[in-house]
């Protein structure tokens, strides 16, 4: 069943008895109270002003758990946000940036001050008795602004780098070093595993202040960019019991976006050991109910409980709001959303496709190219890439594996995957065969070619050998100029302007080892032009690599999750466009239908076969699912 986590931020005047109405009128079954936040935030907390919302949290948490409900706490601020013009003066060694920029209002995570502050600060709040005391997202070393990029470069964390390097580099040099392109240097590895070490320091002695009267909750950011920090996820599970994953952008976005938060949920439930909660965040920003529409709001909660979450998060309400009866239509939208939610909750659930892999290290070890941003290599492109093109997915290695970009210096072992299906970019193949596997691919790549590089010849079109038809390649960022092997199968050659040869397309070979490869040149396929002879290619694709598994077709941006529940299969196809569709999926099984249409009562709808071809008789909406189940 559906259940409800309503985040709510405290005022002053917030009458916590309206709240536990609101909760009680739409099954809201805890509250986890946010105070010192946004609008009403002057700083980290101290004296007077700790003393303040310490007796306000009191007030508020004794009146709802008199009401019956379940009540956890959210302080705003571990390091902190951001400034936002805010100053403070505490005492607390300031965040310092990539480029020498300070933090008028966020710690440093070794300052002394800050740490016993915080330890302290979550050692009181845990005298009132919460399940849950929650590390906000800003526990982390990126994203603090104004800060370019963020922090971990201020003095006192350099001075703990330079005892474990032996060595003590300025900033700039340690920054130049770090993100210097070629092999990685080994002060990379030293500075993340200096970070991390303070990170699970602070979290330690906040868990001892703690002392188990509450769990520990923590919320995470993007992948990617928590590898350049040099996360480490098991430590941090270790450590705490709640999880909240982001996946879902704080606006209205359009649906084909909801690729980006149905690769994310996936890709996130590997890091997490068995019996670790989990609530993804259902929020917008600036938490206005105009700032993201409710049919998005309900996506991503289906979204959610397709993926296993225990709990959905809500931060729905303006952090102003005060009384939650000011806003009706936020109320109305939950209990609106709550049959389909309850029809699409999911326990334990095993999830098939096509591999999209991730290695936490990765950042370590990726060639840099100068900056911070260029270490954080994105898992979710190979993700994005298929979902969109009705090809489901699995996080890690499958027996059909994706690996776009950078990602390819992290594979621990190229030869596991080159001896499956393996699913290629311009920029992966390159690697590999820089690593010294390019007799596996069935192509070699003469070089990567930028699309600023000024030519006579310039890259221009793509066209599929069987029939002749033209795509565009002519705003890819990069293509790699693929020259394939004899044995090789061309899919498609690249063109110039003038229909000139400028080098293999899409190549797909059988290598020594019984490998089957297919290498794209393009070395960002999430950004082609998107159309029915690239969804037929990508399909095509996957299946000469191995693929067995439904895919989806029957319209644009039909975006499938195909997993195992109990004993039963099932493919959930959420439609990404803002037409409606009838979605068509080769299956050799006869399925029964559930149409969810947003805000209504799922109803099934009958399925009509020809051949290998089931078609959905019923037109799936904006944003709207199709739950087909059969028979594992």
């Amino acid at each position: 069943m559906t259940r409800y986590h309503l985040r709510y931020q405290l005022l002053p005047d917030t009458d916590p008895a309206a709240l536990a109405a609101f909760c009680a009128t739409h099954g809201i079954e805890e509250v986890v109270l946010i105070f010192n936040s946004e609008e009403l935030h002057t700083g980290h907390p101290v004296g007077a002003d700790e003393d303040r919302w310490f007796e306000i949290v009191r007030g508020a948490r004794d009146i709802l758990v008199g009401s019956g409900l379940s009540v956890s706490l959210n302080p705003w601020v571990t390091a902190g946000h951001a400034d936002r013009g805010r100053v403070q003066d505490v005492g607390f060694a300031p965040m310092v940036s990539p480029f020498g920029e300070t933090s008028t209002t966020t710690a440093s995570f070794v300052c002394p001050n800050w740490r016993k502050w915080l330890a302290a600060h979550y050692g009181r709040f845990a005298e009132l008795g919460f399940r849950v005391l929650w590390l906000e997202d800003d526990f982390r070393f990126h994203n603090h602004w104004p800060l370019t990029w963020g922090g971990g470069f201020e003095p006192v964390m350099l001075e703990r780098f330079a005892l474990l390097a032996g060595d003590q580099p300025t900033r700039e040099e340690l920054v130049a070093a770090i993100t210097a392109p070629g092999q990685p240097h080994p002060w990379r590895a030293l500075l993340q595993r200096t970070w991390r070490e303070a990170q699970l320091e602070v979290l330690d002695l906040v868990r001892q202040a703690v002392g188990g009267r509450a769990m520990i909750g923590l919320m995470s950011s993007g992948l990617g960019v928590a590898s350049v920090e040099g996360r480490d996820w098991g430590a941090l599970f270790e450590r705490v019991e709640v999880h909240r994953p982001h996946f879902a952008p704080y606006g209205d976005v359009p649906a084909r976006d909801l690729s980006y938060s149905i690769a994310m949920l996936e890709l996130q439930r590997p890091l997490r050991p068995a019996g670790i909660e989990v609530a993804p965040e259902i929020e917008n920003w600036t938490h206005t109910e105009w700032r993201k529409s409710d049919t998005q709001t309900w996506s991503e909660m289906v979204a959610s409980q397709l993926s296993g979450a225990d709990a959905l998060l809500l931060d729905v309400h303006p952090f102003v709001s005060g009384d939650p009866a000011r806003f009706p239509r936020i109320g109305r939208m939950l209990t609106s959303s709550r049959p389909a939610l309850d029809a699409t909750a999911t326990g334990e659930l095993t999830t098939f496709g096509v591999g999209v892999p991730w290695w936490p290290a990765a950042a370590t070890t990726i060639h840099g190219d100068g900056t911070l941003e260029g270490l954080s290599a994105d898992p979710l492109r190979a993700a994005q890439y298929l979902l969109s093109y009705g090809v489901p997915i699995q996080a890690g290695t499958a027996p059909v594996t994706a690996l776009f970009g950078e990602l390819a210096w992290a594979v621990p072992d190229p030869l596991h995957l080159l001896r499956g299906g393996l699913l290629l970019d311009g920029t992966a193949a390159a690697i590999l065969a820089e690593r010294g596997f390019g007799s596996l691919l069935g192509v070699q790549i003469a070089e990567i070619v930028a699309r600023e590089t000024v030519s006579r010849r310039p890259y221009s079109v793509e066209r599929i050998v069987d029939g002749g038809a033209l795509l565009s390649v002519n705003v890819q960022p990069r293509l790699a100029r693929l020259v394939p092997d004899e044995s090789a199968q061309i899919w498609t050659e690249i063109l110039t302007p003038r229909l000139d040869h400028w080098g293999g397309g899409r190549v797909a070979f059988v290598n020594a080892l019984g490998g089957r490869i297919f290498t794209l040149a393009a070395c960002a396929p999430e950004l082609l032009g998107r159309c029915d002879d690239g969804q037929r290619l990508a399909q095509d694709a996957i299946r000469f690599l191995g693929g067995d598994f439904p895919m989806v077709t029957g319209g644009p941006h039909l975006m499938p999750q195909y997993a195992r529940v109990g004993e039963r299969s099932r493919l959930a196809i959420v439609n990404g466009s803002a037409d409606s569709a009838r979605p068509v999926v080769r299956l050799d099984r006869d399925p029964t239908a559930t149409l969810l249409r947003p805000l209504e009562e799922p109803r099934a709808v009958r399925v009509e076969r020809d051949g290998d071809r089931v078609t959905i008789e019923a037109s799936v909406p904006h944003r709207g699912y199709v739950l087909l189940e059969w028979d594992a």
